[in-house]
Order: structure tokens, then C-alpha cells, then sequence
């Protein structure tokens, strides 16, 4: 039984009738562009095949029933529950129901008219893979009450509008390309978004004969956060010491190698390896659409461990899990790229694989990996896709 017909029948059960509508908003990877988001870089996201789905109806009462098929729970809310004065380490709500409680109190935010609805959701985008799965969470919730509010947002406001509600009201500090691809996505198509003006373009991606695989470390380390707010504050000072004697760059998006050599590397051998990795990356990302464009897939895969290489050695975000994953298939003729992808420390490896190779690949690491690490590995292709839509 696939999501669609699987929420549909527990609605049935639930509220009595068939659901009036059903929204779908997919998950994402992300090609090439770590930790350039706060340097006003560019990130080349792709919306997936793996979504959230949610059966949904106007109802009559004051507060909005939801039903999480995946956890077989249920919870209800109402907007005046939902308040500015309430915090979500406080809620009643269950840690998942913070996340559609958010959109509506986002949109009510915009002074929107937010229905209450009956619902059932259900999702096949791993959680804590690094796939966005709460973002599409929140966009699938985002086109559920726009479709009963009568209203109509332009995608670009309800991909800020999510982003406001996992940062504000969930309290997780993310930045908008989770929502953004979520909301965009296109089949065949990875989007260049830049992270300062939020224009965007569509990047054609070749797959022909390619699977992208997903190696899910199923390891989250504890010093993640840690570690994220001090690169940002190293980045910060490195940019800092550049504006010394360059007052126009506003961002390490405008820096230069040249720069990095004159203000930074003498001062701080540390904070100049984190700056220069980002400066590399905005570089790598921009030859790499190049690279998409030409259908050059192999350059791509190069640039992919390119990547890997620096959040590893210069960056340091990356752990043994993840190491141990691309250099596993470093060597594999069947693999054209590989990286870690996401904030670091844990999650998944994006692997740009021959199809011909896939199997024989999951089956062979899955051992290496138990062994070498007592872990399970999850494995899984994924594939590009349209981005968030009512199917009815």
C-alpha cells in the first residue's frame, strides 16, 4: 500500500469520510554547498521522490486535529493554544506536532485566515538523515491551509513562512534552502540558489544511467551544535580581519584566496582553513553548474569529493563514520562522487553511483560498515523530483 492510499484509509477510519484533499512536499539533498548558507554563498539543492503526505478537510470545530500515522499518535490545537506567548519546550504538543503548529501560527503571524482542519499525515523521508524531513513537514502543512483558506501565497513567502516557523516558534536555527527546495523542486532540475539575494536558477541534472545513493551513517555526534556556532564565529572573524583593508567585501561570498593570503593566514592558521574552505566551495559549486551543463558528470563527481576532502581536513566537520563511507567507495569504478552531506559530525554520504552498481555496492559496505563501526548502515537512491503540490 503506497502513503497516499495508507493515509487516506486511516482517515477514513478516524473522521468517517474520505479526506477532501491531499498535499505532498518532498525532502532534498543538496549536490554541493556546505556551510556557505551564512557566508551568502550558493547551495545546489534537489527536491527527492521521498515526501510527506497529508490527507486533510475543513472541520467546524475550534481546533485542528492532526494524526501522525508513523508515530500513532494524535494531537489538536487550536490558534489561541498556539499563541505567541506559548514555547514549544513547554508545549503539550508531541515534539512532531510542533512542526505544523508552527506553520499556522506563521500564517496567523500574517494576520492569514487559518482553518482548522481534520488531518493525517505520513512521511517516507528518513528522519535525521539530513533530508529535510521536517521542512517537508511544514510545506506539506503550508499548501494544506492555503488550499482551505482561499489564499494564495507566492511559493518564495511560503518557504520563508516555514523557515520562520522551525526558527521561531520550533526553535531549530535553520536557514531557508531546506523549505526552499522543498517548495521548488523540479524533475530533472538542481537548483542554484543564491543564499544573499534568494534568486535562483534551474540546473539541468543528467542521470542517465546514474543513481544518486544515500549511505545513512545512523550516527549523530553530540558536539554538532557546538561546532556549527563556532565555525560561524570564525568565519566572522576571518571576515572581519578581510574588511580591515577591504571595507566592500560584506561577506565571505565576495573574498578572494588573494585576500585570505594578505589578512588572514598569518594571523590564525585555524580561522584561515575555515575561510578559505568557504571561499573554495562557492568556487567549486559555481564550475560544477558549469560541469551540470555540459552533462559532465564526472567532473562533478570530482568536485563532490573536492568537498568532502575540505570539510574534512580544513573544515572539520566531518567524523570517522562519514570518512569511512567515501573512502570506502573512493576506489569503486561504479561510483563517480561522494560526500559527506549536511551540518556534519553524522547523517548520510551522497553518492553518485551507476545503477549497474548500485546492489552490489549496498551489499558489500553494509558488512565493512557493521564491522568496522557496529553500526547498521542504511542505504537508499533517491531520485529528482517535482517540489510541493496538491495531488487533490
Amino acid at each position: 500500500m503506497n502513503l497516499i492510499d495508507h493515509i487516506s484509509t486511516i482517515y477514513r477510519e478516524k473522521f468517517g469520510h474520505t479526506p477532501a484533499h491531499i498535499a505532498r512536499a518532498p525532502g532534498r539533498v543538496n549536490l554541493l554547498g556546505e556551510h556557505v548558507d551564512y557566508n551568502d554563498g550558493f547551495v545546489l539543492p534537489a527536491a527527492i521522490d521521498r515526501a510527506t503526505y497529508v490527507a486533510f478537510s475543513p472541520t467546524n470545530a475550534r481546533h485542528s486535529t492532526l494524526v501522525a500515522a508513523d508515530f500513532d499518535q494524535q494531537a489538536s490545537f487550536s490558534p489561541e493554544s498556539i499563541s505567541t506567548k506559548t514555547q514549544p519546550d513547554s508545549s503539550p504538543l508531541p515534539e512532531w506536532g510542533l512542526y505544523p503548529a508552527g506553520v499556522m501560527w506563521s500564517l496567523m503571524e500574517e494576520s492569514l485566515p487559518v482553518l482548522s482542519m481534520n488531518a493525517v499525515f505520513a512521511s517516507d523521508v528518513p528522519r535525521g538523515s539530513g533530508l529535510s524531513s521536517s521542512a517537508s513537514v511544514e510545506m506539506a502543512f503550508m499548501i494544506a491551509w492555503q488550499t482551505l483558506g482561499g489564499w494564495t501565497l507566492r511559493p518564495m513567502q511560503r518557504a520563508l513562512l516555514g523557515q520562520k516557523a522551525e526558527n521561531k516558534y520550533v526553535g531549530v536555527n535553520c536557514g531557508i534552502m531546506d523549505q526552499f527546495a522543498s517548495m521548488f523542486g523540479r524533475k530533472g532540475f538542481v537548483m542554484k540558489l543564491d543564499c544573499r539575494s534568494m534568486e535562483f536558477e534551474y540546473v539541468p541534472f543528467t542521470a542517465d544511467g546514474l543513481s544518486i545513493l544515500m549511505l545513512n551513517t545512523n550516527v549523530k555526534h553530540s558536539l554538532a551544535s557546538t561546532a556549527y556556532n563556532a565555525r560561524r564565529q570564525e568565519c566572522a572573524q576571518g571576515l572581519a580581519w578581510i574588511q580591515e583593508a577591504y571595507p566592500d567585501v560584506m561577506s565571505l561570498r565576495d573574498a578572494s584566496e588573494k585576500m585570505l593570503d594578505e589578512m588572514v593566514s598569518s594571523r590564525d592558521a585555524t580561522i584561515d582553513k575555515r575561510c578559505r574552505f568557504v571561499v573554495q566551495e562557492i568556487s567549486r559549486l559555481q564550475a560544477a553548474c558549469n560541469d551540470l551543463v555540459k552533462g559532465d558528470m564526472m567532473a562533478l563527481g570530482r568536485k563532490m569529493y573536492d568537498t568532502h576532502n575540505g570539510l574534512r581536513n580544513m573544515y572539520e566537520v566531518s567524523c570517522r563514520e562519514l570518512d569511512f563511507l567515501v573512502e570506502a567507495v573512493a576506489d569503486h569504478p561504479g561510483v563517480l562522487g561522494a560526500r559527506m552531506m549536511g551540518g556534519g559530525f553524522g547523517g548520510c554520504t551522497i553518492n553518485l553511483v551507476k545503477q549497474e552498481d548500485v546492489d552490489e555496492l549496498i551489499s558489500s559496505l553494509s558488512n565493512k560498515y557493521h564491522e568496522a563501526m557496529e553500526l547498521p548502515l542504511t542505504a537508499f537512491t533517491v531520485q529528482i523530483e517535482n517540489g510541493t503540490e496538491k495531488i487533490r
